[in-house]
């Protein structure tokens, strides 16, 4: 054979050679990438070929899918009180993604999740009947929650202590998610534009400062440290106290109130500034946070199992910011989330049972597929001595303190409120707080209300005036069932 003929074959089979080798390639792992892409349209167009699976309430699905009228896109999820439920949901659309527990399950809930695979599905590459997300939410205390906040700024979450069910996460303003499902750009501009930032999920992910309804992890730490052995003994806390370092002194809302020296239940009672800027001095930035880590601060990945942003205890602090840290200022921060799991720890005898708000989820028959009730973590932060005295310290404060809003006939019930700063010098109007649990005929919940912002006066603005009654209406809807 010629030279320069055979050198060209070998040349040619090299090239043949290299173009198989690329056409591997890119079926078999650029393909991949490709059919994996978000904005792969193919994959839309399979993701709404068929309905989703749902995610129930109380037994009954809170989410749809509808036909669509025009289109490649053959169905489009459908919400049903849409707006009461957008904080646990999130939102599926055909332009915009998934979000939330809708985003969190998607595999799930499109059919695609492996263990949903039959046999036969396997044989056939089909894709399975889709699954369901059963929550925990209960649908009254859900809307006993979203009625009391109303058009308020802010947010509201209900655990039930023994079992760390979520019972209720509401965030007001709202927003319907079916607004969206189809893709209009109009409503989404309108919505991630809105000053109110109503998609934003205030209850698990905006922490914001707690102000005195940090007081109780302040007061957790000083009895489990014995820095006092009750709730009853008085504290050496000067009245205003002095800021180490500064002309400044911390003083209290309540002049008149019997700070100086104050027991613990006198100090909750009153919200005495002075007492609890004064423990964590003492206590040390450390300890404080030790115990703040324990009850859940500075968690970064902190599932519920929608991933809740993380709450802070900060470090490297001097003593003026220590003591000012101890009132739930500086630079600490919370979510709603947070404060009503420290209620829970203390209503259930110092154990912490880690929060969910789904319940379990199942394939399109009902079958279980992963039961997390079953495998929800308990963890001690507290002893049950300390518990019982924060107990009792926080009825006192709803008996006879600055928390007696949250009053419910024939129902036990303790709670912290908390007004705290906000902008330079407080110029802006303050968040109300208030952090509580109930208890009546073996039932139990603990709930945490944050009000950013309403109509009221700023004069009028506190944890017992504006969020100590959403946290009662939330509680009578949980213990009256």
């Amino acid at each position: 054979m010629n030279k320069t003929i055979r050198r060209a074959s070998v040349f040619t089979l090299l090239l043949v050679f290299a173009l198989l080798v690329r056409a591997t390639w890119v079926q078999f792992y650029d393909g991949k990438a490709l059919a994996d892409d978000k904005d792969n349209r193919r994959n839309t167009i399979a993701l709404y070929s068929e309905p989703l699976g749902n995610i129930v309430v109380g037994g009954k699905s809170i989410t749809g899918s509808a036909r669509t009228k025009s289109g490649d896109l053959a169905y489009k999820r459908t919400y049903t009180d849409g707006s009461l439920y957008a904080a646990v949901t999130g939102y599926s659309s055909q332009a915009f993604g998934a979000t939330q527990l809708e985003g969190i399950y998607r595999d799930l809930l499109d059919g695609t999740d492996t263990r949903l695979k039959g046999v036969l599905d396997t044989v056939t590459n089909k894709r399975s009947d889709p699954g369901n997300v059963i929550t925990t939410i209960d649908p009254a205390v859900q809307k006993a929650a979203s009625d009391a906040l109303g058009d308020k700024k802010g947010a509201a979450v209900a655990i039930d202590p023994a079992t760390g069910k979520i019972l209720a996460v509401v965030s007001t303003p709202s927003y319907d998610p079916s607004r969206i499902t189809t893709g209009d750009s109009d409503a989404w501009k309108q919505l991630t534009k809105d000053a109110d930032k109503p998609m934003t999920n205030r209850a698990l992910r905006q922490p914001l400062p707690p102000g005195s309804t940090f007081k109780l992890v302040v007061a957790a730490a000083a009895l489990e440290d014995g820095l006092y052995s009750s709730v009853d003994e008085k504290t050496d806390s000067p009245d205003p106290y002095p800021l180490a370092g500064s002309s400044s002194k911390l003083t209290n809302e309540n002049p008149s109130a019997p700070c100086e020296d104050a027991s613990i239940r006198v100090a909750l009672q009153y919200s005495c500034n002075n007492v609890f800027g004064s423990l964590a001095v003492d206590l040390g930035q450390d300890k404080v946070r030790a115990m703040a880590e324990k009850f859940g601060f500075n968690d970064a990945t902190q599932d519920v199992p929608v991933r809740a942003y993380e709450s802070v205890y900060p470090k490297d602090m001097d003593k003026a910011q220590t003591a000012l840290s101890g009132i739930g200022q500086f630079d600490v921060t919370a979510t709603p989330l947070q404060m009503a799991m420290v209620s829970a720890a203390i209503a259930n005898d110092g154990k912490l049972v880690s929060p969910h708000m789904v319940s379990q989820i199942t394939d399109s028959s009902g079958n279980t597929l992963e039961n997390y009730d079953d495998s929800a973590d308990t963890t001690e932060i507290v002893s049950s001595s300390t518990a019982e005295q924060l107990q009792s310290a926080m009825q006192t404060v709803v008996e006879d303190g600055t928390g007696t809003n949250a009053q419910i006939s024939g129902a036990t019930v303790g709670g912290k409120t908390g007004t705290a700063q906000h902008g330079e010098n407080n110029s802006k109007t303050p968040y109300a707080w208030f952090t509580s649990y109930g208890k009546a005929d073996g039932k139990e919940v603990a709930v945490a209300v944050l009000v950013e912002q309403s109509d009221a006066a700023r004069s009028e603005v506190s944890g017992n005036g504006l969020a100590a009654p959403v946290a009662k209406a939330v509680m009578e809807a949980a213990l009256k069932k």
